[in-house]
């Protein structure tokens, strides 16, 4: 009897059935529990991962052991009591295999999201050689969540963690790195930073579906996703990308014939549904993996992509939502959020007020402070006319640590904020506004106080005459009679100087709803 031909071909199948079993019955972990990771102290963390279904787990660390069984479809969950030690430690989980991951710290750990100012490294920061050399801070690690979009939620990621030295600390985001190294100084404990960030980012991709889809506000977003990927051609896509391609090279070569800095290269076609910008492709791909991780709480830079797409008047829902789906998610309450304000960019102020999408995000921004246990990096003073990506992250980094240690770590002698609007009175021809978070008194910095506009019932604006009075800026103008709004810093890179006696500028403002 012949032997059929068919089965050389089946072998290699017909191996890999043999082999499934012992594959599958192999414990496993995600990326983020990994050798030089850090576990959030004082409160339960969740550890998850996956085997064969009804196997027993087990997973030891620091003197406590925490069993269970993977359930049908391979998945298990144990919980560990809170950890307060102050060691180094092994983290072991035992199946049918045993995974030890190493030189585990227990501290304090921050998830770090948002657009290219959060994934900005610290070699493109400024100072970069002097940061570099005082880099040593075994106790700060960073996990980078690699980039992937998804149009479904993901249960794993690929990452991994880094232990802060000299050779490493170049490629950790410096938004995250300096916010990490201050709280890290101050509270004398490790700190975690995952890094989870993606460049020319919309909020709306890093936001779940089920928690805007069915937001009425939020429809035009949507349909423009859903027009794009109707007319969406893979030939035509490709054939653009060509010729784009084309124009590239021969405006670098142009470009370097100048001495001019070359042009960005254009992106690759890729289909509106899998794209990075595309609603909930984020969450499901860089942040869903991380969830359930034990974090103290999040920081996040992001806006600049909302600023411009036209739709900035919906930012302040859009990080409502954000904010409370995030939490819902990783179910540890009211979690501290904070968030960078958008810095000051493009050509300096010339009118008393100058709108734009970047004023509105702001705005939003300094609103969104209602939601319970948030906080603001006020950066109107640290931006670059000429670059959307300022290199001073050592003061945003700083003054996300300074609302973090005032308020998560409750530390007195630290000023939360610079000076947020509080009220405002009107009387005879001036108006009178009140502060918050002066931190022992409000200071024109450099000179004269500028910033500050005034307009009637007319509508029209002119630069007020201001003057700090206590903890209150009082403004006028000889033709303004009867004033009725003020704002202050409302432009996009707006000409003003009013501080707290922290050193930490107040954010842009108004007192009007006008559109």
């Amino acid at each position: 009897m012949k032997t059929p031909r068919l089965l050389p071909r089946a072998l290699p199948l017909l191996l890999a059935l043999a082999c499934a079993p012992a594959a599958l019955a192999n414990v496993r972990l995600p990326s983020i529990f990994s050798d030089h990771m850090v576990l959030q102290r004082g409160v339960p963390v969740p550890v998850w991962g996956w085997a064969e279904p009804g196997e027993e787990i087990s997973v030891t660390i620091a003197g406590q052991t925490q069993t269970t069984k993977a359930d049908a479809a391979g998945k298990w969950r144990v919980k560990l009591a809170p950890l307060q030690s102050a060691e180094t430690l092994n983290f072991t989980v035992k199946g049918r295999n045993t995974l030890t991951v190493t030189d585990v710290l227990v501290g304090e750990v921050w998830l770090c999201s948002g657009q290219s100012n959060m994934a900005m490294s610290v070699e493109k920061s400024q100072d970069f050689d002097k940061e570099k050399a005082a880099a040593k801070f075994p106790a700060i690690r960073m996990f980078r969540q690699a980039d992937g979009a998804a149009t479904t939620p993901q249960e794993q990621g690929q990452g991994a963690w880094l232990v802060c030295s000299p050779e490493t600390v170049g490629s950790f985001s410096a938004t995250a790195y300096f916010f990490g190294r201050e709280v890290h100084q101050k509270i004398k404990a490790p700190v975690g930073l995952i890094n989870s960030s993606v460049g020319g980012t919309a909020i709306e991709a890093w936001t779940s579906m089920d928690a805007q889809k069915d937001r009425a506000e939020l429809k035009p977003i949507f349909e423009r996703w859903a027009k794009l990927q109707a007319g969406w051609s893979p030939e035509k896509a490709q054939a653009d990308f060509v010729k784009q391609v084309a124009g590239f090279k021969d405006a670098t070569a142009k470009a370097r014939a100048e001495g001019k800095p070359a042009p960005r290269p254009p992106r690759k076609p890729t289909e509106p549904s899998r794209d990075s910008n595309h609603p909930a492709n984020l969450f499901n791909g860089k942040i869903m993996p991380l969830i359930p991780y034990a974090i103290r709480g999040a920081i996040w830079y992001q806006g600049e992509s909302n600023a411009g797409k036209g739709n900035a008047e919906l930012y302040r829902l859009q990080l409502e939502l954000l904010t409370s789906d995030w939490r819902t998610r990783w179910a540890q309450g009211d979690f501290p959020f904070a968030w960078v304000q958008l810095p000051n960019f493009r050509k300096p102020q010339t009118a008393p007020v100058e709108d734009s999408g970047w004023t509105t995000v702001r705005e939003a921004m300094l609103q969104a402070l209602k939601i319970p246990n948030t906080g603001m990096a006020i950066a109107i003073d640290v931006g670059e006319a000429n670059d959307i990506h300022p290199k001073n992250k050592q003061a945003v980094g700083q003054r996300l640590a300074n609302w973090a240690l005032a308020k998560v770590y409750e530390q007195k002698d630290v000023a939360a904020s610079g000076p947020l609007p509080a009220g405002s009175e009107i009387k005879g021809n001036e108006i009178i506004l009140s502060f918050q978070h002066t931190h022992g008194g409000l200071v024109a910095k450099g000179g004269d106080l500028k910033g500050f506009a005034i307009a009637g019932a007319d509508k029209k604006w002119l630069a007020a005459k201001a003057r700090i009075v206590g903890d209150k800026v009082i403004l006028s103008h000889p033709e303004v009679k009867t004033p009725v709004a003020a704002r202050y810093a409302w432009a996009e890179n707006p000409d003003c100087n009013l501080f707290n006696s922290a050193g930490l500028p107040a954010s842009p403002f108004r007192t009007d709803d006008w559109k």
